[in-house]
């Protein structure tokens, strides 16, 4: 059974392009989530909380900032950068079935996290681990996640109605794909190549 979750691990993709749109199966959603939220957490505060968009219009909205976003960054770019970037597409808004927005809520567990008090961004390190089982899961299950980082918190925050304390951490695009590439996109696109395990490693001290 471990050689199975090795290649799930290996086979997880940041997909953008190979969204077909198709439906999700019955039941796969709630399975996927139930991964997400069985995630560990700082004091098991379960300090996150997953709005899933299926509305076209709210997808197209955001669309249309993160594309706002993309122009931002690319016009910080020259020469070859600048020419690798245009060739790399950066979501899978509108293609994928649907998107699922993580949320971090700092006071979920308090006013005394157990674990917390020392590392304050324990609770977002969690949330992160929630994201991790969440693209787990998808990718078990045949499905395909993309993590759109191009836009501003705020936007999405209010695009969705998310209260003031509550953070956005992530939207991830969800379905069907008609493949997960060999090699992630942008290493296929020359952006930067995989760092060796062995130029991470260190032992006993940095």
């Amino acid at each position: 059974m471990s050689g199975l979750l090795y290649d799930v691990i290996h086979r997880r993709r940041d997909v953008r392009g190979e969204f077909t749109g198709e439906p999700l199966a019955d039941g796969v959603l709630e399975k996927v989530l139930t991964a997400a939220h069985a995630a560990p957490s700082v004091g098991l505060s379960q300090p996150w909380d997953f709005v899933v968009i299926r509305d076209r219009a709210v997808r197209a909205d955001f669309h249309r900032h993160v594309h706002e976003e993309r122009e931002v960054f690319a016009s910080t770019l020259t020469g070859e950068a600048a020419e690798k970037f245009a060739r790399i597409k950066i979501d899978g808004i509108l293609e994928s079935t649907l998107s699922i927005v993580v949320t971090y809520d700092p006071e979920r567990g308090g006013p005394a996290v157990l674990g917390r008090h020392a590392i304050a961004d324990a609770g977002l390190y969690s949330v992160c681990l929630a994201v991790q089982n969440l693209w787990l899961a998808a990718t078990a299950e045949e499905l395909g996640v993309g993590w759109v980082s191009f836009y501003r918190e705020e936007f999405l925050r209010k695009l969705l109605g998310i209260p003031e304390r509550i953070r956005p951490v992530a939207w991830l695009c969800l379905g069907p794909v008609s493949r997960l590439q060999d090699v992630p996109d942008l290493e296929r696109h020359g952006w930067r190549e995989r760092r060796p395990l062995a130029a991470a490693l260190h032992q006993d001290r940095w």
